[in-house]
């Protein structure tokens, strides 16, 4: 179990999107007690940032926000890929190499060689992640079919927030809590909040099997 959070802004310094989500990824140490990281791109518009519970590949090849060799990808992956190692075998027939041993790597392989909309379809396995592409300056979340993971996001202001917990948004000072009276009748009504409602206004939940791009602008 890991967990991730992260943010889109106007420009500005690229410490500073970093900070925040690294303070957002902070709220979620009980997902993953092994490592932190967080980055944020050249225009400081975006920032991501992540805690880690090494599973798969313990050694630093495995340190996450993880960026695609090419570095037009940037990714932050919690859940696990089942057929990670077939994908593998297949992209280095196809002439890539590895440096590490994590499905984190194959998954942005899979979509440098791929693109997402090849890519995706053959991800077998448990999964939400966040994927910022830089060439396209677009930001991709994505959750598994079965939805074992979960994944939040929501407008407030110029920011767009997005985490694995309400509570990492709620980290960020942009951020408003205001009970969505709907949500919380369905949870009177059937003891869940079902998706793509949050106990919160302006937050949604990704439905399983879902896909959503965001542009800054």
């Amino acid at each position: 179990m890991c967990g991730f959070a992260g943010l889109i802004g106007p420009a500005g310094q690229p410490g500073a999107q970093a900070q925040l989500a690294h303070a957002m990824a902070s709220t979620l140490e009980h997902r993953g007690p092994d490592d932190a990281g967080s980055w944020s791109n050249e225009t400081g518009c975006v920032g991501l940032g992540f805690r880690r519970l090494s599973i798969i590949d313990l050694s630093p090849e495995g340190h996450q926000p993880m960026q695609s060799s090419d570095r037009r990808y940037t990714v932050v992956f919690n859940g696990e890929i089942y057929n990670f190692e077939a994908l593998k075998s297949e992209l280095r027939r196809a002439g890539h190499t590895f440096r590490g041993h994590s499905d984190t790597e194959v998954l942005l392989c899979a979509i440098s060689h791929w693109g997402m909309e090849d890519a995706l379809p053959r991800l077998w396995g448990m999964f939400a992640f966040a994927l910022w592409d830089e060439q396209e300056q677009r930001l991709h979340l994505v959750r598994d079919r079965v939805g074992k993971k979960p994944l939040y996001y929501g407008w407030f202001g110029q920011h767009f927030l997005f985490g694995s917990e309400l509570k990492a948004l709620r980290a960020h000072p942009a951020f408003t809590a205001t009970v969505d009276r709907d949500a919380l009748a369905s949870f009177l009504r059937f003891v869940y909040v079902p998706a793509p409602l949050s106990i919160y206004e302006g937050v949604s939940k990704l439905p399983a099997g879902s896909w959503t791009t965001i542009e800054p602008d």
